[in-house]
This record gives structure tokens, sequence and C-alpha cells, in this order.
């Protein structure tokens, strides 16, 4: 099931956000979605998620334009982990993920949705906290859990918005573990919209930069140079390889010679500016998070 972002553009008024985006994410490949605060990712994002009337392109799942979808066809086909939670109920966590069925439910849950549930704590490893409330977890746990609410419900593509925020390192890497397992083991098209370009470069397969509401490089690490990554951050960096891995870090001039590493791409990066540049749906469109683009 491919995902495929034509030419899409949008608007907040006068303020362009989306310009002639193009990108392609086959299923089971992760795509990174990189760039700066205001770029643009959560607007694409949300308007995969067809939250948002493009004012022009499309945006197809295996050919079919998501605008021609009725909400619950969208909510069935697509999982999506929004930037920003909403506060969380006194509901048990097997009931929260539950929600996720509901697109496929019409008046209570089958046997065959309570086993989807079951079988998505399972994978994620939260098994043992299906009867506990939500609002007793700790963060790493509720993000996982509503994780779990977009895994069960998406069937076709799976998108995720700063799933890391707010978390510690531990609970960095385990969410997105089990964003990678879940993407390749269940052939979906996912997106991930992150800041942290090392967890993306850890985790992610391939890799789309957002610079000023268009798509500045796509691709795999070929385009993860110093010069690609200075230019949309507006910020001069060092990417060097290590233990097989690429790792990209704010370069300090002062340091350079201390370093001792090998940099990777091209190092005549512009000198920074002045000014630096600037929810798992339920099927009725709403979700709990906000619209600013992180």
């Amino acid at each position: 099931m491919t995902l495929h972002v034509h030419d899409a553009r949008f608007a907040y008024g006068d303020a362009t956000v989306l310009e002639d985006v193009s990108i392609e994410v086959p299923d089971g490949e992760l795509l990174g979605l990189l760039g700066p605060n205001g770029s643009g990712k959560t607007t694409l994002l949300r308007a995969i998620d067809a939250m948002h009337d493009l004012d022009g392109g499309r945006i197809t799942l295996d050919g079919t334009d998501v605008a021609t979808l009725s909400r619950e066809d969208v909510a069935r086909r697509i999982g999506y982990l929004p930037q920003v939670e909403g506060s969380s109920p006194p509901a048990t966590v097997f009931d929260t993920v539950l929600l996720g069925r509901q697109p496929y439910f019409e008046w209570r849950p089958t046997a065959e949705d309570r086993q989807a549930v079951e079988a998505v704590l399972q994978d994620l490893g939260i098994a043992d906290l299906a009867m506990r409330e939500v609002p007793t977890l700790s963060g790493g746990q509720r993000r996982t859990v509503l994780l779990a609410r977009a895994l069960v419900q998406a069937s076709d593509a799976l998108l995720l918005d700063e799933p890391t925020s707010g978390l510690d390192l531990k609970h960095q890497h385990e969410v997105m573990r089990r964003v990678r397992s879940a993407v390749h083991e269940s052939n979906l098209a996912g997106i991930v919209a992150i800041h942290d370009l090392d967890l993306a470069t850890r985790f992610c397969d391939r890799y789309a930069f957002l610079y000023d509401g268009e798509v500045y490089a796509a691709g795999g690490e070929e385009i993860l140079t110093a010069d690609v990554v200075g230019t949309v951050y507006d910020v001069p960096v060092e990417v060097f390889e290590r233990n097989g891995r690429l790792h990209v870090v704010p370069e300090d001039p002062a340091d350079e010679d201390e370093l001792g590493r090998e940099p990777l791409g091209d190092e005549s990066v512009p000198e920074p500016a002045d000014e630096p540049l600037s929810a798992v749906t339920d099927g009725s469109g709403e979700d709990p998070g906000n619209d600013a683009d992180g």
C-alpha cells in the first residue's frame, strides 16, 4: 500500500504552508519527516489524514485519493498520533486503545476488535497495564498507549507527530523501536515527524526535509550531509559515522580541530542567520492536539 503525496499545496489564509510537496512512502517503510519548527510537518500529516482540504495537488493511498474517502474510511485506513496529548480521561488502557477500533464497529465492539487490542498491547509490551487507568501511567507509558491506539486503528498508513516528545532517553528509543517494528511487520506506510536527527538516522528507512513549506531533499542516507542539514536548520553541523551509523551534531568552529572525525558531505554551509527559521483520531475527524507545526 503506497502513500503518495502529489504536489500538495495548502495555505492558512494568505500564509502558504505547503508548496508543491511530493513524497512517496511504500508499505513497510518508515519515513522521517524532518525540518525546523514551522516548516509544515504537522500540516502535512493532518492533510494526509484528510483533516485539511488541499488548495492544490492530491494525496493517494494505493491510487485512491483520500479526499474522496469518507471520514470513517480514512479512520479505518490511517492511524494518526498527534503531537500534543489531550487530557487523559479516567479510562483503562484497554478501553482507551479500544477507541481506535471505533471506526470498525457500529454499536459495540466485537470479539475481533477486542482480540486486536489484546494483540497490540502484547506486541508493544504493555499487556500488563491493560486494566490500569491511563492518568496513573508515566509519560512514556501513556505515549505507548496512544501509539497502540493508532496501531489498532491503522490498516494502511501510520502518521506520528513527534511521538518521543517529552520522553526520556530510554523511552524515546523504546517508542521508536516499537514504531519501526510495527511499520515493518504490519507493512504500513509510516511517516514520523521528528526533531531528533540521531533518532531519525537510527530508526527511519528514508528521510524528507521540509524547508519553508517545500521538500528541500528526500532520499536515503546520501542526503544526510552537512550542507543539507545546515541549510535546512540554519546552523553549521557535522555529520560523521560511528559504529556503522550516521550522527549529526551542531558544530562549534572553535572545537573543529579537537573533534578528530572525518565529516561527511559538503562543509561549506552558510553562516547562521540573525533570526532562526522559523490526534489519534476516532473517525470523527477531531484530535486532541493543536495545529501548530513542530
